[in-house]
């Protein structure tokens, strides 16, 4: 049965609850509508019909970044040694197969493998538009829509990120593998983005500039114009190799950012991914445009790209999300704790940020950035969207249950996830996927149907 709002009213009683600042203990909260009716602190038992969710209950995380066919890649990249480039060459291998019905099939189960880690909304960055050879489907978008029946299926969220890819690099043409990717220029890319509606309650539509050496530095304005008439969030990849920034200096003289920022795509709608090798200069333009930045560490050292200067940044005004991107491991706490170890390897000091401020990235700003601004925290109003992280399993149990915030990102994986539940509705009982029944065997076939 596909995501949809709550039939009925449902009560939750919370053991522990992440109130954005502390942990409070025994709280009630009421759904209804989808939505959450009341929030009540200070019940120490369960009130009578309550559905009692032991743990800590967070508000459901949000991933700001994926590429749901990547996770066909998991295992047969990590053989050898290689480059970022020699992965491309894989990924690449992988999107020749895939057609409609396949993709529905692996994002299916995709995204049941990112419910079941606790998260209830998905910023899908894609590109994979049309058949081999760029020949477009009867209907234009019909991968797009395959990934929104998907996250359906799948019982969550999804911010379908339309992304312009027109270019192999700085004005030349796609190459045999990118034909799929392109619709020629931007204005046709806008015109088959028209046709993707927002008519469904689990959907965003939003849009995405692939990166500055895949959309030509003239039809920049037009992506960011198709979001900026819409309100819709508009993410970039930004500055992910300095291979980028030098080849972006060579064709214009100035860096991806001052590009981008040059053509009006920077402002506190737009997402920046990576943001890994910046300058200054860069930062400034980020922070003081408000522009976010989305961080994807298991990604980003996987491919050996390098540690984005998250905290500064964060410092000059940008807030951040944080995405699983290329699903090396899909674990948002993973990449919230990575985040924070990273800069202590890089810096040789602890402590950038709190587990509080953390969390904030994986949830209230990661629903910012995919433009559900009422998502993301435990409050009255807001979409009632939960995730239950086990206090008793083998790496979360001995802290006190006042530090349960701490232990959640600095322990916990996305195997201690108990619950989830999506608009009043529990996707994930005890652990169990309820509308995905076997997500493994659902990823192992969809895997296999498209592996070469």
């Amino acid at each position: 049965m596909p995501l949809t709002t709550q039939a009925t009213p449902t009560t939750y009683w919370l053991e522990h609850a992440w109130l954005g600042s502390h942990v409070e203990p025994g709280v009630t909260l009421e759904t209804a509508e989808g939505r959450i009716a009341a929030l009540r602190t200070g019940d120490a038992t369960p009130p009578p019909g309550a559905t009692v969710l032991r743990g800590l209950t967070l508000p459901g995380l949000a991933n700001a970044h994926s590429h749901a066919f990547h996770r066909a890649l998991r295992g047969t990249v990590q053989v050898g040694s290689g480059t970022f480039w020699t992965w491309r060459e894989i990924m690449y291998a992988v999107a020749d197969r895939l057609t409609p019905d396949s993709y529905f099939a692996l994002a299916r189960a995709v995204y049941a493998e990112m419910a079941l880690a606790g998260i209830t909304c998905v910023g899908e960055f894609h590109y994979l538009h049309h058949a081999p050879g760029g020949i477009r489907y009867d209907d234009p978008n019909a991968m797009g829509e395959a990934l929104i029946a998907a996250a359906a299926d799948a019982g969550i969220r999804i911010t379908l990120l339309d992304t312009a890819y027109l270019s192999s690099g700085f004005g030349a043409p796609p190459d045999q593998h990118q034909l799929r990717f392109s619709d020629g220029t931007a204005d046709r890319w806008a015109q088959r983005a028209d046709a993707l509606k927002e008519d469904r309650e689990h959907v965003r539509i939003g849009a995405a500039i692939h990166s500055v050496r895949a959309v030509p530095a003239g039809q920049l304005g037009t992506v960011a114009e198709w979001a900026r008439e819409r309100q819709a969030p508009l993410h970039v990849h930004l500055s992910e190799q300095t291979a980028e920034n030098d080849a972006c200096r060579a064709a214009h003289g100035r860096t991806p950012t001052q590009l981008l920022a040059d053509h009006g795509a920077l402002g506190r709608r737009t997402t920046a991914v990576h943001a890994t090798h910046l300058t200054d200069q860069d930062i400034a333009l980020l922070g003081g445009s408000t522009t976010g930045v989305c961080m994807c560490p298991t990604t980003e050292r996987d491919l050996a790209d390098g540690i984005g200067p998250a905290a500064r940044v964060q410092s000059a005004g940008s807030p951040l999300s944080l995405g699983s991107d290329s699903h090396a491991v899909i674990d948002l706490l993973e990449e919230a704790r990575a985040m924070e170890l990273d800069e202590r390897l890089r810096t040789r000091t602890r402590g950038h940020w709190t587990a509080a401020a953390l969390l904030r990235a994986a949830t209230a700003d990661g629903h910012a950035a995919l433009g559900w601004d009422d998502a993301g925290t435990l409050e009255t109003g807001a979409l009632a969207d939960l995730t239950t992280i086990a206090l008793d399993s083998v790496r979360t149990a001995g802290p006190l249950p006042r530090l349960a915030a701490e232990t959640a990102v600095f322990a916990a994986s996305a195997a201690d996830v108990r619950h989830t539940i999506v608009g009043g509705r529990q996707i994930v009982r005890d652990g169990v996927h309820t509308l995905v029944p076997d997500v493994p065997a659902a990823l192992a076939e969809s895997i296999a149907a498209v592996r070469g």
